[in-house]
């Protein structure tokens, strides 16, 4: 089984026409999964729908307490990208043994359609939990990164190798 924790970030915006805002109103994970018509055992679970710019240690802490309770072996976390890397590397410094997390997230919200990179990441998240070895990862683009040897290239627009 695949646990994903959901965290919000640009992943999960959806878009207010009217006044041209970005908010959190549900997940799209559960729609995207029957799109995609995935067929692996997984489990959905909401911590919190947030931007990762207000994350805060009492959110790491959260992260961290699930990551480690999980039954699961296997663990995506989806999150927004700007703190992504911050994240990972506090999941790093809990040491939690014989798990592989892997962090995604979206440039674009998933809402925006076919222009969101949104798709494409979890479904790269979701082949690298089955086959990378225990350890943190982010994995954007179709990459994956050790969490200690990767940026979020902020003039670029995507994440790259330290």
């Amino acid at each position: 089984m695949i646990q994903i924790f959901i965290t919000g970030g640009t992943f999960d915006k959806s878009y207010d026409y009217i006044n041209g805002e970005l908010f959190f109103e549900k997940t799209h994970l559960p729609e995207m999964l029957k799109r995609s018509r995935c067929q692996l055992n997984v489990e959905i679970e909401t911590l919190m729908m947030i931007d990762s710019l207000e994350m805060n240690s009492s959110h790491f802490k959260k992260i961290i307490s699930k990551c480690k309770n999980c039954d699961s072996n296997k663990i995506i976390i989806t999150h927004g990208t700007d703190k992504m890397v911050e994240t990972a590397k506090e999941i790093e410094k809990a040491q939690i043994k014989n798990k592989t997390i892997i962090l995604t997230g979206a440039m674009i919200p998933y809402a925006f359609g076919s222009s969101s990179d949104g798709f494409f990441n979890l479904g790269c998240a979701l082949s690298y939990s089955q086959t990378l070895d225990e350890g943190v990862y982010i994995t954007m683009q179709g990459q994956y990164f050790n969490c200690n040897e990767v940026i979020k290239n902020t003039k670029k627009g995507f994440f790259e190798n330290l």
